[in-house]
């Protein structure tokens, strides 16, 4: 039976280093006041995911979205670092998150995103681009690596949580990818990132049920698309267009149409499939500009809700550097009418 989505919510980037590089070069706190106000009251979400690397900026972006009325998914997102590393940093967070909720917010911990392939010693490779070449090989060594992922990521899991329980006292999911295949008995949510692909798209309905099938609420934790013709059939690769170069890297036409209708369809998936929240991933790419030219539009590349532009003024909100995307107004729609 469809019901509507318990939590309306969105990814909100506060910046993380994949492949080195920042996510989001300025964090200004007032403008991270202001897109969360907008956040709530023009795109009607209830909750948000305020993902990122640097604990600081996540407690900061946390608070305006707590001030904003929103659910806070506190999600740390960090790059490389080693499960011995990560469970002093996850220590860390947790306290902060702890805090928020001690004062009041309503606040969910999300214990990592994607480790295998964000985080070192699950999967060989340094840094996030070899391994995603790695999950792909067809190397008899490197698929018996990636065999072992799902009882290293469990086994990291386990601790992890009982880390973040010690110091948090609300509920704990984990962002997961489906072939982690993780257990989850140790959280409270189950949490997957469920893109839909040209590969998956038969299946993308039967996946879901096994997760719900579990007894636990279950959120989709990211779900999104690009802003190119031919990006939904790519799901989360969509954004591998840009070349060495920093430039899309063939003759794709910008369509906001097509990621917009993307929305729509998981949305009305996620309520016939009763999934308790859902976050579009994500807000605005912010270190991917929007231009006239299609080679250096980098938008194309982006999950953005918001197209960022490049010196431009924006005339829907004259003190922000970014206009809303078609996908802004599917989703501020759907969610104010649930």
């Amino acid at each position: 039976m469809s019901a509507p989505l318990r939590g309306r919510g969105v990814n909100y980037d506060t910046g993380f280093w994949p492949a080195g590089e920042t996510s989001r070069a300025s964090f200004e706190p007032d403008v991270v006041r202001r897109e969360l106000h907008i956040i709530s009251t023009d795109v009607h979400c209830n909750a948000v995911r305020i993902t990122g690397g640097d604990p600081v900026r996540l407690s900061i972006a946390s608070e305006h979205a707590a001030a904003a009325g929103l659910e806070v998914w506190f999600a740390p997102f960090p790059c490389d670092l080693t499960p011995a590393q990560m469970l002093p940093y996850l220590a860390d967070c947790a306290e902060r998150a702890e805090d928020l909720r001690q004062r009041g917010a309503r606040v969910v911990f999300v214990a990592g995103c994607e480790l295998s392939l964000f985080a070192a010693g699950f999967l060989p490779g340094d840094g996030f681009m070899e391994r995603i070449t790695a999950i792909r090989s067809t190397d008899a060594q490197l698929r018996t690596a990636f065999d072992a992922v799902p009882a290293r990521v469990n086994a990291f899991l386990a601790e992890a949580v009982t880390t973040v329980r010690r110091r948090f006292g609300g509920q704990v999911t984990y962002a997961s990818v489906p072939f982690e295949r993780v257990d989850w008995t140790p959280f409270d949510v189950i949490g997957i990132d469920a893109y839909r692909s040209a590969r998956n798209a038969p299946t993308y309905r039967q996946d879901l049920r096994h997760y719900s099938r579990q007894g636990k609420p279950v959120a989709v934790t990211e779900f999104g698309g690009c802003t190119y013709r031919g990006a939904a059939e790519r799901g989360a690769g969509g954004w591998m267009i840009i070349d060495e170069h920093g430039t899309i890297a063939a003759a794709y036409t910008r369509d906001e149409n097509e990621q917009a209708a993307y929305l729509g369809d998981l949305l009305e998936i996620f309520e016939a499939e009763a999934i308790d929240s859902a976050f579009w991933l994500t807000f605005a790419g912010y270190n991917l500009p929007h231009r006239p030219d299609p080679r250096h539009d980098l938008d194309m590349a982006s999950f953005g809700l918001v197209k960022i532009l490049d010196g431009d003024q924006c005339s829907t909100y004259p003190d922000m550097a970014w206009e809303p995307k078609q996908a802004f107004t599917t989703l501020a729609n759907a969610y104010a009418r649930e």
